[in-house]
């Protein structure tokens, strides 16, 4: 079969990715790269109320919230998809600070925390129910709740995560109060 001239009928035959310097001559080191075109953010990814936590396929918290609707223990007066949409939004949040994309792991800590696996007290169930009313339709109201949530303790391991169960409530009702 005919072959271009170009192309090496031999691995041998191929061109290697040597440099082509003289003898004693090096690369000079790469120049820092500085964000100065026109769609540039200067200053890294903005943070503040409203901004989210940018990371990398957060949306896929969705999907794993909604393959534990089943499970989910959401109080009287709740909304099952109000309370898979924080849950989400909790997942997508601690999924990002590690800069990756949401686990069930995730998910499940947001369960834990947020009291969806049956086990809140009801005055907090009450609270909760509030605070999370008509959380699938208002980004406002999913952000003012993720916002509230306390860093250092949604990135603990699951298991660490239920011994920090109580502190977590009081500082999320602390943030948010009810009416949100």
């Amino acid at each position: 079969m005919p072959t271009d001239p170009y192309v090496p009928e031999r691995l041998e035959d191929a061109p290697r990715q040597l440099p082509n310097l003289a003898p004693g001559v090096k690369m000079p080191p790469a120049k820092p790269w500085r964000a100065n075109r026109p769609g540039d953010l200067p200053a890294g990814q903005p943070h503040g109320t409203l901004l989210g936590s940018p990371g990398p396929n957060v949306g896929y918290a969705m999907t794993l919230a909604n393959r534990v609707r089943d499970r989910l223990a959401p109080g009287p007066h709740e909304h099952a998809d109000d309370a898979l949409a924080v849950v989400a939004e909790v997942a997508m949040k601690r999924a990002a600070s590690y800069g990756r994309a949401p686990v069930m792991p995730d998910i499940d800590v947001a369960l834990t925390l947020l009291g969806y696996k049956g086990d809140a007290p009801p005055d907090y169930v009450d609270w909760r129910s509030r605070a999370v009313h008509g959380a699938h339709h208002h980004y406002e109201v999913r952000r003012a709740l993720v916002d509230a949530v306390p860093l250092d303790i949604i990135r603990l391991r699951p298991d660490q995560a239920a011994a920090h169960v109580d502190e977590f409530r009081r500082q999320l009702r602390t943030a948010v109060p009810i009416g949100a």
